[in-house]
């Protein structure tokens, strides 16, 4: 029996080790998700005016996805250098017009 006591002792010591480098790597991840999202929010404060961000943030409540390939772009326009200034409320409408009519309505007809 104490074979068998020694086998479940040492599965249980590499488990638990498992259970530790899991959550280690998790909490590595988290961290890394949060520092790009902070270099995110730090590049969207100087390539858009405030009244674009609040509406980049309203429109954030209702289509997240959309919203986060928006802001990529716009990070990726800016770091390349096609843009000048801030982009304005303005702009960024005719932005999403753009992106947005790319969509396909799909309509049912009833008979």
């Amino acid at each position: 029996m104490t074979d068998l006591e020694e086998i479940r002792r040492r599965k249980m010591l590499e488990l638990q080790q498992r259970a530790q480098q899991q959550a280690a790597e998790a909490e590595k991840e988290e961290q890394l998700r949060q520092q790009f999202e902070m270099q995110k929010r730090q590049l969207l404060m100087k390539i858009l005016t405030p009244e674009a961000r609040s509406r980049l943030a309203n429109l954030r409540l209702t289509r997240p996805e959309f919203v986060e390939q928006i802001e990529l772009q716009l990070i990726q326009l800016a770091q390349t250098g096609q843009m000048r200034s801030k982009i304005t409320d303005e702009q960024l409408k005719e932005l999403l017009r753009r992106v947005s009519g790319k969509r396909r309505d799909i309509r049912i007809v009833r008979r």
